[in-house]
Parts: C-alpha cells; sequence; structure tokens
C-alpha cells in the first residue's frame, strides 16, 4: 500500500490514531507535535463533522487526517466543512477527481494513512511517547518504535 500526500509539503509529525476525547487528550498530553488520525474508515459510520466536533472541542489546531475508505463522497464531505486532512484509497480517476478539489480547498489529500500509533489498542503512555519523540530525537539515540 502506498501513502501519498497531495498538496503536503512538510512533513507531517508522528500520527496517533485516536477514537474519542480521552484517546485526543491521552496523544496531546506529552506536549509534541502529533498528527490526530481517525481509525480506518471513521468517516462511515460517525461522519466529517462529528471528527470536526472531535477536533474543536479538544481546541486542536494541529495536523489532521480524517479516514474516509473508498467514499469519495464522504471526502468531498470532509473538504467542504473545511477538514485539511483526508485520507481517501479509492481508484484513480475518482482519487484525481477529489485530489483537484483538494487543490483548490488547500487541503491534503492521502491515499492510505501514514504508519501511527493507536492510542486506544497500546495503553503505554511511555511507548506514545517514544513514537512522538522518535523523529525529533533520532539525533539523539533514540528510535521510533515499531508499528
Amino acid at each position: 500500500m502506498r501513502w501519498i500526500a497531495i498538496n503536503r509539503f512538510a512533513p507531517a509529525p508522528p500520527a496517533v490514531i485516536v477514537h474519542d476525547h480521552r484517546t485526543i487528550a491521552r496523544a496531546l498530553a506529552p506536549g509534541l507535535p502529533v498528527t490526530l488520525l481517525s481509525p480506518p474508515g471513521f468517516v462511515l459510520y460517525a461522519g466529517a463533522p462529528w471528527w470536526r466536533a472531535l477536533l474543536e472541542q479538544a481546541s486542536f489546531t494541529g495536523y489532521s487526517l480524517l479516514d474516509c475508505g473508498d467514499a469519495a463522497g464522504r471526502a468531498l464531505e470532509a473538504l467542504r466543512i473545511g477538514l485539511r486532512g483526508v485520507i481517501l484509497s479509492a481508484e484513480t480517476v475518482i482519487f484525481d477527481q477529489i485530489a483537484a478539489i483538494a487543490r483548490e480547498t488547500d487541503a491534503d489529500l492521502w491515499h492510505a494513512a501514514p504508519p501511527a500509533f493507536d492510542a486506544t489498542a497500546n495503553s503505554d503512555d511511555a511507548e506514545l511517547r517514544h513514537w512522538l519523540i522518535g523523529p525529533a530525537l533520532a539525533g539523539a539515540g533514540l528510535t521510533r518504535a515499531k508499528n
């Protein structure tokens, strides 16, 4: 599986899969740069407005990605409500059409999710912190935890 970002010029901070307010708070607790990533296909059962509300209620202004699976219509909805990071695993023709719209809205469209730490599946805060500091302190002898 390839993961590319259309319109993304700088690398995104390490990703953490979050499911709710509790896992968002946990991902933000270390105070390190983070990409909040929805679970796979999240838009299909929770919706883009709910994801946006989760981010707003957490006062999160950093980088986030909403996984829309192969639902192009839901990806389009996410872009239209102002989300700036969307994952769409649709066919190339459809992906390219949505990518054109993402460019118009200055949003990032990813073909697949980046490697991520799942804040629900793994409750070890030390491992979460290690995941988040991996790239920032690679020169200091620390490495990113395996996904």
